[in-house]
């Protein structure tokens, strides 16, 4: 049998074995029972593939652009349905107001069937043509409804299309172990129609000690997330941007949640032993030189008789 049919990939130059991710699996899924997040199961070509809801963490420092339109509808809105789409939308955002929204406040820690930031044409398009209310059906008002979206608790419209996510927010998206860091980057930015390319972000699993470790684009990051265990407590999977993003090591981690007067003590410890190490080869090297310049003479006086 094909060695790469008893392995699952992690990452181009290392696999997991197939026994091992079973083996975690069934913790993962035992933690998980009864919720959405429990993974499934496939074979395709004669390989084990894992599938289902992977949690990331808003991890975002500086805003993010959403697109005004669907991809679908830019090309289908013409001048006829733009008076009407006006007043649909004016009336809309009225009943959106923070008292009578409805629609989900954050992300869900449940699988939902459509995206937890839902579409809807922006109101900029708009801006020029007068609105006036009209009596809609429910089924008109429902129909609105689903093309309204949050991401935790932002709504979108023209003047806030610009925004960051509230940081250590939860949002999830559908994954599975053949989807690498690229891909699950480009899903999750699809998902909630956000402009910026996925080559500006990237994914870090964050552990409570501290230590950041940085998902290659090659990495699985749902194969990472069993590995790791499913305690996000424990380990989390954050998007941040790529050039504010930093790895910290374990070695570091263990110094993070030390306070600042004891962080100094350890600073003037090293110091200290520093100085000692450096007295200590200084008397080395300088009994060396004397060493070799009494060499040095004794020789030159040896040729002197001779």
């Amino acid at each position: 049998m094909n060695e790469h049919q008893d392995c699952v990939k992690l990452s181009e130059g290392k696999l997991i074995s197939k026994s091992d991710i079973l083996t975690l699996l069934r913790t993962y899924n035992c933690y998980h029972e009864g919720k959405n997040f429990q993974l499934r199961t496939r074979e395709e070509d004669g390989e084990l593939v894992l599938e289902g809801l992977l949690n990331i963490y808003w991890g975002l420092r500086r805003p993010i652009r959403l697109q005004m339109y669907d991809d679908n509808e830019r090309f289908h809105l013409n001048r006829n349905d733009k008076a009407a789409v006006s007043k649909e939308l004016s009336l809309e955002s009225n009943n959106n107001s923070p008292g009578r929204e409805t629609g989900p406040a954050g992300d869900s820690q449940e699988e939902e069937d459509s995206p937890q930031l839902l579409r809807t044409r922006s109101d900029a398009s708009f801006m020029q043509i007068q609105r006036r209310p009209k009596t809609h059906a429910a089924g008109d008002l429902q129909r609105l409804r689903t093309h309204r979206f949050s991401i935790n608790g932002h709504f979108y419209n023209h003047k806030t299309s610009v925004f960051t996510p509230a940081y250590g927010s939860v949002t999830n998206v559908r994954v599975d172990s053949s989807m690498t860091t690229a891909q699950v980057l480009n899903l999750l930015l699809h998902k909630f129609r956000v402009e910026n390319t996925s080559e500006e972000f990237v994914l870090y699993m964050v552990h409570e000690s501290g230590e950041r470790t940085r998902l290659k684009h090659d990495e699985r990051p749902l194969v990472a997330r069993v590995l790791y265990g499913p305690c996000e407590k424990i380990s989390k999977i954050l998007i941040t941007e790529a050039d504010l993003g930093e790895e910290v090591t374990y070695h570091v981690a263990q110094y993070i949640k030390f306070e600042i007067p004891v962080l100094d003590s350890f600073v003037e410890k090293l110091k200290e032993e520093e100085e000692r190490e450096i007295n200590k080869l200084s008397k080395k090297y300088s009994a060396l030189r004397t060493m070799i310049q009494h060499q040095l003479e004794c020789r030159v006086q040896s040729s002197d008789r001779a």
